[in-house]
């Protein structure tokens, strides 16, 4: 039996904006590409995953992960008129696979599109070589398999794509080691050729494409290449950073750290993105002015880019503090981990003799000791583990809160400690708190 013209056929009131779903909504990218389709006069309908709480006007479901069949995108390409895909993962987690998330939900999405009579279909793709890892390689898969349907379909494959209004991932790392105190840290000797593209640019050319009927895969990079010292050195002035030496590390000390983040499944930069770099990630000789010719509009230098918005001291604090988070998190781990230590180690007899002629020798003390011992060890090893960081962060800072009041009361001789006693918590506290604050980082 056919099925109804309303599911079969896109919205086609031609007074009434065009509506196209973005995949992958929630990610960094996608707010670009969402700010620009919206300038272009979309509506826009913001394609996410399961979430438990009830779907928002502007919400549709989109799991890659679990919507494999045509079928399952019926309700969520109802009234669409052009589909942009920007969702990708960098590393495979659980059901969230390569194959997953860059093939079978975005195939499936494609052919509902052509049963569905939706005419248009942006794969936001990624620059790079099959052989440099799964990421790259799946990714072009689906290009392939995109273009082979009956559809108009562009697919889009950037070289490193940096906003100046934010970061993530290695394009946060890039920034970080361009803005480190003193010189710029380099990997490797900086000579790698990169051709970024700001994401404002990616996202204008994204709804360039939306609204078109341009066919095929584009490359997507600034006017030419440069390399990463240049890159990393553009950043640093950016950012208004003195020095201008870099200090090179190995690429072999490199290639281990990578290989220890990807075996703990952490780190802005996977095995692949460290193959893409030492490759090179260039665009085609003829990309930028056949981006040029066909959408009107193709990527400004870095530099250019970057000087139509100046940096502001939360630029710096952002650059800067990407290494000072995780050090400050493997602080506090320690702290818990030590305070549980001393908390089971210190002899019944000493914990008995602190307490002696305070209302506290009425409580059990070496009891109360062994208990906070164990869930300051259960803290640390969560935070450790990463586990709800910022919940985890949250109960430390109670439990900090709750101690200082309790002995600041109880034994108020603690406050005078030579060696600061619980004077020491009120660094701590805010320390937790910004702790807690950079939890939420990309």
């Amino acid at each position: 039996m056919d099925e109804p013209a309303s599911d079969r056929a896109p919205r086609t009131d031609a007074t009434a904006p065009k509506t196209v779903l973005v995949i992958g909504a929630n990610g960094f990218l996608a707010g670009y590409l969402i700010a620009a389709l919206r300038r272009h006069g979309w509506r826009v309908l913001r394609g996410i995953r399961d979430t438990p709480r009830a779907l928002r006007e502007d919400e549709r479901r989109a799991d890659l992960a679990r919507m494999t069949s045509p079928q399952d995108w019926r309700e969520t390409l109802r009234g669409v008129d052009a589909v942009v895909n920007a969702a990708g993962i960098l590393r495979e987690t659980g059901v969230q696979t390569f194959q997953a998330i860059h093939v079978d939900g975005p195939l499936a999405a494609a052919q509902a599109c052509v049963d569905l009579g939706v005419p248009r279909f942006v794969q936001l793709s990624a620059l790079g070589e099959p052989a440099d890892g799964e990421f790259i390689a799946s990714k072009h898969r689906f290009d392939d398999a995109l273009l082979r349907l009956p559809l108009t379909a562009v697919a889009l494959r950037p070289s490193v794509v940096y906003a100046a209004s934010g970061s993530y991932g290695g394009t946060s790392l890039l920034r970080a080691l361009a803005a480190f105190p003193g010189r710029q840290l380099l990997p490797g000797d900086g000579r790698w050729p990169l051709q970024p593209v700001a994401a404002e640019d990616l996202g204008e050319i994204a709804a360039r494409a939306a609204g078109g009927t341009q066919h095929g895969v584009y490359d997507v990079g600034g006017p030419q290449p440069l390399s990463l010292r240049e890159y990393q050195a553009t950043w640093r002035r950016w950012l208004r950073i003195e020095g201008h030496g870099a200090v090179a590390f190995p690429e072999s000390l490199v290639s281990l750290q990578v290989a220890i983040g990807e075996r703990l499944g952490r780190g802005p930069v996977g095995e692949t993105m460290w193959r893409m770099l030492r490759r090179g990630n260039v665009a085609r000789p003829d990309a930028h002015a056949r981006l040029q010719a066909d959408f009107g509009h193709a990527p400004a230098a870095l530099a250019e880019a970057l000087a139509t918005t100046p940096s502001q001291v939360q630029d710096r604090w952002q650059a800067q503090l990407y290494f000072l988070a995780p050090m400050l998190r493997v602080a506090v781990v320690a702290l818990w981990l030590i305070s549980a230590a001393a908390g089971w180690l210190t002899p019944a007899a000493t914990i008995e003799a602190m307490v002696a002629d305070s209302p506290l020798q009425h409580w059990q003390p070496v009891a109360l000791a062994r208990v906070a011992a164990g869930l300051d060890a259960i803290l640390g090893l969560a935070l450790l583990l990463g586990w709800r960081p910022r919940l985890v962060l949250g109960l430390m800072g109670l439990s900090v809160l709750a101690y200082t009041a309790a002995f600041g009361a109880l034994l108020p001789g603690q406050w005078l400690d030579p060696l600061g006693g619980l004077a020491k918590n009120l660094v701590l506290l805010p320390a937790l708190a910004v702790a807690w604050v950079l939890a939420d980082r990309r």
